[in-house]
């Protein structure tokens, strides 16, 4: 049965933002396939996805990155969206580290409200972690298997199967070349999809080779810490920063290099966790890895020479020159903003920039602008409240704790008039009253004593979402009387009538905007970790041969250029190429002649349905009225006709004379083939045409028609 496919891209699409999400909706089951970040877009996203909040049923998340899924807490704390998130191992971990990193980043440098790190905490409760190669059902009839992309630890390529027919991938920002720490992208079990949705951000791209790439990294280097100069390698937080980590320790414990004499570091706010995580991970990084621990028994991330640090005040006890990895990759916030304030005036200094970002960012400008040029940067940072901003701080957070208070005195007040209540029922009738009269009456048999009921109070337990309210006295130690010569000795000591201190010290952003000279060297060496133009030709030609595509992720250019290729290649064979913006939905349903309709309750009571095997069919007269949904789309209603027509019964479903005959045997009917005719109680034929049509010849007879309902019964008659 074909299904109704349509795609609307919500980020990522016909433009040069970085961040993307998309939305599948196979029939009535929408899928929402990664939700990047991008802050200069927030409240047109926000217009986009609020008309679906309600009707997404699953999250798909294909890399650990802000771009990827930077947006989620940003829907489930503030948007309300409920849904389970699938993700791999890595993704789950390392995606917590992007976040986290993000938002510390974000907060340290300017007052950032679009979510918090409960937010954070609050989507990975939702997240389930599964394997690659893992199929699993997460609607009925949708079942999805994650495949390697390559590019980051856990990085996944999407298989999305409705009822084993409809086979959609979603496959961006793969990576099929084989790196330090990660293996290539599997495309084995993705071949011939009937639908395929990828990127055209590298379209026109081509990558230098790896060896030329390592060999200009180290060159830069080189020259840079001989001449005193520190060399800051921006990147990302726990992506391709471990493919850098790789190279450099490689680097430093190599004799030959001549850089062991300088220092390494890696500057965030998350570097030990991720180098811990990398530690446990590595069924998930290539052969390479693997191979080196089970045979040499050695952590390819147990480092010797790269130091971790989490502030500036750290990296101030590393001595200099140095080489340094930080985040974040555009220089939109971070650790690396503030270095480049301090470090750009320098010319022994170098930047190297590993990623492209949007034209927009800092780190684009700065690959923009020749040397010796002037940039504007804006720096934030978080000072302690003083004065008078202080005493308003904390006049309005006592104002706050007094009616929180104030709601709890009420609360209990309640609750202790409902228990004098309950208590005051039970007093009323504590016994169970014995009538007088029943003392006095004499009886033929002998009666047994009566006694009243004592009376029992069952005391109410109270609870809240955490368990039951602990009562302290149950808990409390009885203390032991002071001597009265310990209290004479004892010196009393005053108590203070000030307000007590806040835990965490109150603080404000202060923004400065400061015009730095750009002197130091500054250079961009691609360590993005994805495949380049030809590469993705080749891969789509050669190897996926989609049967339908949807181009996203790519800038005008690179996408109709895609597109074109895809349409003028003789070997992909592909019928239908979709290169939507933003906000437009495409439908890709194979079969142009299926349409989705609603049907009125009162036509679904009036139809008589019949079963053919797992499905259950009704015939129906009815007239199309077209009408807008609350997502102002057009749907189309199937209202009764009040006239209806008759028609000639319809009989749905090819039987077997093989299956007919064990049906008439478990009915008494003896039942035999004879030359192809089924021949039963030798007086009925049954037998089937050159068309495919079942005939029925026989006397008429009891058996006659017993047999036709037998064969009746292996239709659906509508």
């Amino acid at each position: 049965m074909t299904s109704i496919i349509k795609v609307t891209p919500l980020l990522g699409a016909l433009d040069t933002g970085t961040a993307v999400c998309y939305l599948l909706k196979v029939d009535q089951y929408t899928l929402l396939l990664d939700c990047g970040l991008d802050v200069t877009k927030l409240s047109e996203f926000t217009a986009r996805i609020m008309q679906h909040t309600n009707n997404i049923n699953a999250v798909l998340v294909s890399f650990p990155d802000v771009d990827h899924i930077g947006a989620l807490p940003y829907l489930y704390g503030t948007l309300g969206l409920d849904c389970q998130i699938y993700g791999t191992v890595p993704v789950y971990n390392m995606g917590q580290m992007f976040l986290y990193d993000y938002y510390q980043s974000k907060n340290s440098s300017e007052d950032f409200n679009i979510f918090s790190l409960d937010h954070v905490d609050n989507v990975f409760d939702h997240f389930q972690q599964i394997k690659y190669s893992q199929t699993l059902t997460i609607c009925p009839g949708i079942s999805i298997t994650p495949y390697a992309a390559g590019h980051m630890i856990g990085g996944t390529m999407w298989k999305i199967m409705k009822d084993d027919e409809e086979d959609i991938v979603y496959a961006v920002d793969f990576n099929h070349k084989k790196e330090r720490h990660l293996n290539g992208a599997l495309f084995n079990n993705i071949i011939r999809p009937s639908l395929l949705i990828t990127d055209a951000y590298n379209a026109t791209f081509e990558y230098k080779k790896r060896r030329k790439r390592d060999q200009e990294l180290i060159s830069t280097i080189l020259e840079t810490v001989r001449q005193d100069g520190n060399v800051i390698i921006v990147v990302d937080t726990a992506g391709r920063v471990l493919e850098l980590m790789q190279l450099l320790e490689q680097l430093w414990r190599n004799a030959e290099s001549g850089l062991s004499a300088y220092s390494l570091a890696l500057l965030n706010h998350v570097g030990y966790n991720v180098v811990d995580f990398a530690k446990n991970m590595l069924e998930w990084m290539s052969d390479t890895v693997t191979k080196q621990f089970e045979e040499q028994r050695s952590y390819p991330f147990h480092f010797k020479h790269l130091n971790l640090c989490h502030s500036l005040q750290e990296l101030e006890k590393i001595p200099s020159p140095y080489v340094l990895l930080t985040s974040m990759a555009d220089l939109s916030c971070g650790f690396a903003r503030n270095l480049l304030a301090v470090s750009a005036e320098t010319k022994e200094n170098c930047i190297i920039v590993t990623q492209r970002t949007k034209p927009d960012t800092l780190a684009s400008k700065l690959l923009s602008n020749a040397i010796n040029n002037t940039i504007d940067i804006t720096i934030g940072k978080r000072v302690p409240l003083e004065g008078k901003e202080l005493e308003e701080h904390l006049n309005s957070v006592a104002k706050k704790q007094q009616e929180v208070e104030k709601m709890e005195v009420e609360e209990e007040g309640e609750e202790s008039d409902e228990e004098q209540e309950d208590d005051q029922a039970l007093v009323q009738r504590h016994d169970v009253p014995i009538p007088e009269e029943t003392h006095n009456k004499k009886s033929f048999f002998k009666q047994h004593k009566v006694y009243p009921m004592f009376p029992f109070h069952e005391e109410k337990l109270k609870w809240d979402e955490y368990g039951e309210f602990i009562k302290h006295e149950h808990f409390r130690i009885d203390e032991e009387p002071i001597k009265e010569e310990e209290m004479e000795t004892e010196k009393v000591k005053p108590v203070s009538t000030a307000p007590a201190a806040p835990t965490e010290i109150p603080t404000k952003c202060v923004t400065s905007r400061i015009k730095t000279q750009v002197n130091c060297k500054v250079k961009f060496i691609d360590f993005e970790g994805r495949s380049d133009g030809e590469s993705i030709k080749r891969i789509l030609a050669l190897v996926l041969k989609p049967r339908q595509m949807v181009i996203v992720h790519g800038t005008p250019d690179a996408s109709r250029h895609l597109a074109e290729f895809c349409r003028d290649s003789k070997d992909m064979g592909v019928s239908q190429i979709f290169v939507p913006g933003i906000g437009e939905t495409v439908d890709a349903t194979s079969e142009r002649h299926i349409y989705q309709v609603k049907l009125k309750d009162a036509l679904v009571t009036a139809a008589k349905f019949s079963r053919a095997n797992d499905a259950e069919l009704a015939w129906i007269d009815a007239v199309i009225d077209i009408q807008l949904n609350a997502e102002k789309e057009q749907v189309a209603m199937l209202e009764p006709m009040t006239n209806k027509p008759s028609h000639v019964p319809v009989f749905i479903n090819e039987p077997r004379l093989s299956n007919l005959r064990q049906t008439l045997i478990k009915s008494g009917i003896q039942a035999e083939f004879n030359g192809g005719v089924l021949v039963c109680n030798n007086k009925v034929a049954i037998r089937r045409n050159a068309s495919g049509t079942i005939q029925i010849e026989g006397t008429v007879s009891d058996d006659y028609y017993k047999i036709r309902s037998l064969l009746y019964s292996m239709y659906a008659i509508i």
